[in-house]
């Protein structure tokens, strides 16, 4: 059950009380502010205290039913037994994410956009793993939404989000170690018809360290939080090079943008303690941004014109109508705070034990005396015994190692060739030597699950939490079930998908 904070703790935190204000929500202390939220998203609890509808709707691969999401009790934490428990065995998207304020500005699958699309050959995004970003409230287990490249969520069709010049504000709350240079990771205001349409028609909060065009950069090496205001990542006025906009180095942070005509506004502060801070507060930037032309689309983890190449993690957030006072957005850290934040383990089933030498073998029924191996850079499955040669024998072992990308994954070193790594690329299982690279690390990052047909483990990419290490035609794949790549077939996915794990062969 979801501990709600004392009288004492919310006012030490410096939270607004007023009567009915102890036990609010964020959107509870936006509308006291004079500032209402017209789109609430959060599929980690509910941002309303008397909120007890749907927080996201998931659908899972053994037979493509679905099933609502809801919180444990009102203005509770999502019921993670409850999606724990459709998803058993089998894999699951988060299909739907909805808006409590009540107008319908639900969050869905998409479209294609301006930008270059992804891999799917219907040009859509794709959804998100419902099981990628595992974190607790208070000790009660959620799921957040893991955004990897080529995945977005999208409205375009919305009731009640600023247009034009109107005021609006914006908060969310973020993973701060999972980023990149891709364009965009955004939350917020955009256009409504998926295209790029000119300067100040966007206004939402991106994270990242920037997309590589010379725009936004803050102090230090990024991550930043900054403003995606359209054809610019803003992290001031002009320059736009903002020093007073620091790294982010929380695990949990809160990121706010907002504006009104030709003021607006970036704030931030770590999602687990203290207050938030401003990093720029000021006139619009010059160049078509003044006064804005927001077109009011809703967007979550890719740009307005659908470039959607960028990765990051969202747990809540939230569109205001009107500009909401530092007060209120100070009460509505509080409240966050006092959810109690934390990481908890990506990994379920059979333990792995880092330093140790483990050989994998395959399940399906098929291909049972063949084990995960490799000739020369390409992983495969070969046939191994205790009488093969010592050469294949260590080609068929492999050393847990920390997760490069993440420590609380594991990375699989090579025995036959030190210093070499499992990694995907281009979604094919590849031995490759690190080079050192956030690239690298992130693509040879896995994090480990209780066999999907029973047996043994289930290895997922950490940066592609949709996708398993594969088995298919006796070469190795990251695959997703039922997606657009022949090795995603959905037929016998979840055998060749489970590896019994036992003692290296060397």
């Amino acid at each position: 059950m979801f501990s709600r904070p004392s009288l004492d703790s919310v006012l030490a935190l410096g939270l607004v009380v007023t009567g009915s204000l102890v036990n609010a929500g964020p959107c509870d202390i936006y509308s006291s502010g004079g500032a209402p939220c017209v789109a609430a998203h959060s599929t980690t609890r509910a941002l309303y205290d008397a909120y007890t509808g749907g927080l996201y709707q998931v659908s899972r691969g053994s037979d493509g039913a679905t099933v609502d999401i809801t919180p444990l009790s009102a203005g509770g934490v999502a019921n993670a037994t409850a999606q724990d428990s459709f998803c058993a065995s089998t894999t699951c998207l988060i299909t739907i994410i909805y808006d409590q304020s009540g107008r319908g500005n639900h969050l869905t699958q998409a479209p294609p956009g301006g930008a270059a699309s992804g891999p799917d050959p219907n040009g859509y995004d794709y959804l998100a793993s419902a099981v990628g970003a595992p974190v607790t409230l208070n000790g009660q287990k959620a799921y957040g939404v893991f955004i990897s490249p080529f995945t977005g969520y999208r409205n375009n069709a919305v009731s009640g989000t600023a247009t034009g010049d109107e005021p609006q504000g914006l908060y969310a709350v973020l993973d701060g170690t999972h980023y990149n240079t891709g364009c965009c990771f955004d939350y917020g205001n955009a256009e409504v018809n998926s295209h790029d349409t000119g300067n100040g028609h966007m206004e939402a909060i991106y994270f990242g360290t920037g997309d590589g065009s010379g725009h936004g950069t803050g102090s230090g090496s990024g991550p930043w939080i900054m403003a995606d205001l359209e054809n610019g990542l803003f992290s001031g006025v002009d320059p736009i090079n903002n020093p007073a906009d620091p790294t982010i180095s929380s695990r949990f942070v809160t990121a706010v943008v907002k504006g009104e005509p030709n003021q607006w506004a970036i704030r931030g502060g770590d999602a687990t303690s203290g207050s938030l801070s401003t990093f720029y507060s000021g006139v619009r930037p010059s160049g078509g941004y003044n006064p804005m032309s927001k077109e009011g689309a809703i967007i979550l983890g890719i740009g307005g014109d659908n470039s959607d190449s960028a990765q990051g993690t969202f747990y809540e957030g939230v569109m205001t109508s009107g500009y909401p006072s530092d007060d209120t957005e100070n009460s509505v850290q509080a409240n966050i705070v006092a959810a109690g934040y934390a990481a908890t383990s990506l990994n379920s089933g059979p333990e792995l034990t880092a330093g140790s030498s483990i050989s994998l073998r395959a399940t399906t029924a098929c291909c049972t005396t063949r084990y995960i191996a490799h000739t020369g850079s390409t992983v495969n499955t070969q046939v191994v015994s205790s009488s093969s040669s010592t050469a294949l024998k260590q080609q068929a072992s492999w050393t847990v190692r920390t997760g490069l990308g993440n420590s609380a994954c594991f990375s699989f070193e090579s025995n036959d060739t030190p210093g070499s790594f499992i990694r995907h690329s281009n979604y094919e299982l590849m031995v490759n030597a690190n080079d050192g690279s956030k690239q690298f690390s992130e693509d040879a990052t896995f994090c480990s699950q209780a066999g999907l047909n029973g047996q043994g483990n289930s290895i997922r990419s950490w940066s592609y939490p949709t996708r398993y290490w594969r088995h298919f035609n006796a070469l190795g794949y990251i695959a997703s079930n039922g997606g657009p790549h022949f090795f995603d077939a959905a037929a016998s996915f979840n055998d060749d998908v489970s590896f019994v794990i036992s003692a290296g062969f060397a």
